[in-house]
């Protein structure tokens, strides 16, 4: 059974951190996330919603749900950064489901299909199965990693960071060769 999904961000990165160790697995998460992200906006902005004299798409539901969760982990800098990287992810998606339905899922489902191929390439690197497989919450986690790691390069939460590697271990690169040393 897993976790509760309301750690705080440190246990939450601490614990998708330790399936994501080799740096090309990290890398590949860069690019596949973004785009899993994105294909869920473009799937979710055709569909049309009213909450009164409010019309919202499914989409910026979804994003507004996971805000909520995200700066409610206890790192309100971490939780706005990847909420707002989001929201530019769900804005850039929003205009391809406006287009035909063939566009529209072309869009949706290429980049959907194309982001887990970067995902389960990179966990063939690390050699481990990708996180949200023991615990779904990973799924909420993969883009707060992501962009608390593009932080962390940028020289933000060090001690965060820090701890994080405390708990899991360094990044490495997995020696292809000998898997199992």
């Amino acid at each position: 059974m897993a976790a509760s999904p309301f750690r705080p961000a440190l246990d939450l990165m601490a614990q998708y951190a330790s399936y994501h160790r080799d740096r090309r697995n990290i890398a590949t998460h860069f690019v596949g996330i973004p785009l899993i992200v994105f294909a869920i906006g473009v799937l979710l902005a055709r569909a049309d919603l009213s909450l009164g004299a409010v019309q919202l798409t499914a989409a910026w539901l979804l994003w507004g749900a996971s805000t909520a969760w995200y700066l409610t982990r206890g790192n309100l800098v971490l939780g706005l950064a990847v909420s707002a990287v989001n929201g530019l992810l769900m804005a850039a998606a929003e205009p391809l489901a406006a287009g035909s339905v063939g566009n529209w899922l072309a869009w949706g489902i290429g980049a959907f299909v194309l982001g887990w191929i970067i995902q389960f390439l990179g966990h063939y690197y690390e050699g481990k199965k990708p996180a949200f497989v023991d615990d779904l919450v990973g799924l909420l986690v993969g883009p707060m990693f992501v962009v608390g790691e593009a932080m962390f390069a940028l020289g933000w939460g060090q001690d965060l960071a820090g701890e994080i590697e405390r708990r899991v271990g360094p990044t490495h690169l997995r020696d292809l060769a000998h898997p199992l040393a």
